[in-house]
C-alpha cells in the first residue's frame, strides 16, 4: 500500500514550483511531540495555512502552492506522525479531536490572529473540525477534493469501482471479504485504482523510494483503513453534512475531473455552505495539485485574489 501512497507525491519533487520568497522553517511542540511547520512568503496579505491528506500523508505533495507564496505568505506543516514531524505510536493520539487540538497549537505558535485555511482530502475534515471549535480568525475556507461524509466518499468508491475490469473489482470484493489486504491481487487492484482516480501521471521510481520516509502508515490505516477505497478505522462514522450550514466565511471547494472525491458529491457539499463557490479542475484526479498545477493555482488565486476587494 505505501509504495501506491507514495508514488502519487513523487513527481511533485520535480515539478515543485520555485519562488524567490523566503523561507522559514522549524517546529512546534505539541501534544505528542512535534510538528515541523515551513513558512513561505512574506508580506501584508493574509496568510494561508495547508492541511495535508492522508491521515499520515505529508505536505510535500502539496509543494505545488508554494506558487501562492508570490501573494501572501503560505505555511506547510507536516501532521503528527509524518513528514519531518514526531512519528507516534500511541494511538489516543490518533483521532480528530487531537489533531485539532495540536492545530490550534500550531496556530498558537505561529500567532495567526487572521488566515485562510486550506485543506485537501482528509485535511478538509481536520479543517471542518478545526472551524466548528476555532473559527475565531479564519477569514476563508478552501475544500480541495473534500470528505464530508464517509458514507458518501464509501458509495463514491463504489460507483468508481463498479466501472474498473472485472478481474479489479473481484479481487478488491473478495480481499475485503477475506480482509486480506495485504494479497497481491488487492495491491495490483489499488494501483489502477489510484492511476484513474487518486494521481493520474507518472512518477519517478527513485523520487518514489526517497519519500517512503515521509509517510506515516501507521496513522492511514488506524484512523482511515488499508486503502482510499476502504475505510475501517475510527473515521469510518465521520458525517458533518449538517454541520456544513454553520459555515459563515467565504468558502471555495475544488474536485478533479476524475476526482475520488466525485465532482457530483463535492457539489452537492457546495449546496449546504452558504455561498460558497465550486470549481472542477480539469484534466485531473485527487491530487489536484499534481495533476494539474497551473489550473488548479489559477482557480485558488483568482479565489483569493477576490477577497482582497
Amino acid at each position: 500500500m505505501r509504495k501506491c501512497l507514495l508514488g502519487l507525491f513523487a513527481l511533485f519533487l520535480l515539478n515543485a514550483c520555485s519562488t524567490s520568497t523566503p523561507s522559514k522553517e522549524g517546529f512546534i511542540e505539541v501534544e505528542g511531540g512535534k510538528i515541523w511547520y515551513r513558512i513561505d512568503g512574506e508580506g501584508d496579505e493574509i496568510p494561508v495555512l495547508l492541511l495535508h491528506g492522508g491521515p499520515g500523508s505529508s505536505s510535500l505533495y502539496l509543494e505545488p502552492l508554494k506558487e501562492l507564496s508570490k501573494d501572501r505568505p503560505v505555511i506547510f506543516i507536516d501532521q503528527l506522525g509524518c513528514g519531518r514531524s514526531t512519528r507516534i505510536t500511541d494511538t489516543t493520539l490518533m483521532t480528530i479531536e487531537k489533531n485539532v487540538e495540536q492545530l490550534e497549537q500550531v496556530r498558537k505558535a505561529l500567532k495567526l490572529d487572521r488566515f485562510y485555511l486550506y485543506g485537501h482530502s482528509w485535511g478538509t475534515m481536520l479543517g471542518m473540525d478545526y472551524y466548528l471549535k476555532y473559527p475565531t480568525g479564519i477569514q476563508a475556507l478552501i475544500f480541495a477534493s473534500p470528505l464530508f461524509s464517509t458514507k458518501i466518499w464509501t458509495q463514491d468508491a463504489d460507483t468508481l469501482i463498479a466501472a474498473l475490469p472485472k478481474a479489479t473489482q473481484l479481487a478488491i470484493r473478495e480481499s475485503e471479504k477475506q480482509k486480506n489486504f495485504a494479497s497481491e491481487s488487492y495491491q495490483q487492484a489499488m494501483k489502477v485504482y489510484y492511476k484513474a482516480h487518486v494521481r493520474r501521471g507518472e512518477n519517478s521510481p527513485l523520487l518514489q523510494d526517497s519519500l517512503n520516509r515521509f509517510f506515516g502508515e501507521k496513522v492511514y490505516t488506524f484512523m482511515w483503513g488499508p486503502s482510499e477505497f476502504t475505510a475501517t478505522g475510527n473515521l469510518l462514522t465521520y458525517n458533518r453534512l449538517k454541520e456544513l450550514a454553520m459555515i459563515k466565511v467565504p468558502t471555495l471547494l475544488t474536485a478533479g475531473e476524475f476526482d475520488e472525491a466525485r465532482p457530483a458529491s463535492v457539489r452537492y457539499y457546495t449546496s449546504l455552505i452558504p455561498g460558497a463557490k465550486f470549481e472542477v479542475i480539469p484534466d485531473a484526479a485527487h491530487v489536484t495539485m499534481g495533476d494539474n498545477p497551473k489550473e488548479n493555482n489559477r482557480v485558488l488565486r483568482e479565489f483569493l485574489s477576490k477577497l482582497m476587494r
